[in-house]
């Protein structure tokens, strides 16, 4: 007598469901609503202080403007522009270092023939500062750096009063923060990468550097282009770090200000507003991504295939 196979392929979509509806409540809805708040006028009154403490907060209906408000942002008077370049220059500022010592790192650990001791320990103090809150880092930098902190009291200058210190600043914290990360990213592609590609580049009398740019480099490609995407989208996102160190101010000369902390301005009142530069960060990451991932695609392999065929 034969006995019934029993399936669990459906227990596989059964134990998905909760994934599904956390991001379809706090995910999936959210970004549906802030499209459709960016074609409203919405402006609410949130009292003064926090919501309404001395008296009471205004809730006014949102009615359809069409594309007034991406008119509005994009006019000569908006400074979204400049807000716009000040986050990808902090963003290069920190990711430039972050991804050359982040290789470094990488190939150092990873290098059979170098055997170094305590990798778990060197990896475990390269990954902290990643679990540490970014404005955690943001308050240590402003007390030293600001007037009266010990930084300051030694080199004796300003460097949170300048527009390419305080940027420097901000990048340092960024690269302090997400080294680790990128490190371990790496670290893993490079594992992943069969071991007698390195053997036999080693047999045919291959230098260190030439095994790293043809063999290392065009096969960890694919984790190169993720952490470029993921990084660059969080980059445009950046707003904990230079707002704590100029509190909101975005000084000196709006030179720190990023596009988060003028959503972050709005959405207290022009939530309308607030919602279309959050529709135009959505739109410009995508269309980066993309741009960067069909950039970074393997299309010499595809050619080759299509030969093939």
């Amino acid at each position: 007598m034969k006995r019934k196979s029993i399936s669990y392929a459906k227990w596989g979509y059964i134990f998905l469901i909760p994934f599904f509806v956390v991001y379809i409540i706090f995910s999936l809805y959210p970004l549906f609503q802030t499209f459709y708040y960016s074609f409203t006028d919405y402006v609410k009154d949130q009292g003064s202080i926090g919501g309404g403490w001395t008296r009471q907060a205004v809730e006014v209906t949102p009615t359809f403007c069409g594309f007034d408000n991406y008119s509005t942002i994009f006019t000569s008077g908006s400074d979204l522009l400049q807000s716009f370049w000040n986050t990808i220059i902090m963003w290069i500022v920190g990711f430039i270092p972050q991804i050359v010592i982040s290789l470094i790192l990488a190939v150092w650990f990873t290098d059979l023939r170098l055997k170094i001791k305590a990798q778990g320990f060197f990896k475990a103090v390269i990954y902290l500062p990643n679990v540490i809150m970014a404005s955690a880092f943001a308050f240590l930098f402003y007390s030293l750096f600001s007037r009266g902190g010990a930084i300051y009291d030694l080199i004796k200058v300003p460097l949170l009063e300048s527009v390419w210190g305080s940027r420097g600043i901000v990048g340092l914290i960024n690269f302090i923060l997400w080294y680790g990360n990128t490190t371990i990213l790496l670290m893993a592609a490079i594992m992943g990468v069969d071991t007698s590609l390195y053997e036999s580049a080693q047999i045919d009398g291959a230098t260190s550097s030439q095994t790293f740019w043809k063999i290392t480099i065009p096969l960890i490609k694919p984790i190169m282009s993720y952490v470029l995407v993921t990084s660059l989208i969080g980059g445009l996102q950046m707003y904990d770090v230079p707002a704590l160190l100029t509190k909101d101010m975005g000084s000196p000369n709006g030179k720190l200000k990023t596009v988060v902390m003028i959503i972050q301005a709005n959405k207290q009142g022009d939530i309308g507003k607030a919602s279309a530069l959050c529709v135009i960060i959505f739109i410009v990451s995508a269309i980066i991504g993309l741009a960067l991932m069909f950039a970074s695609a393997d299309h010499d392999g595809k050619k080759k295939k299509k030969k093939r065929g």
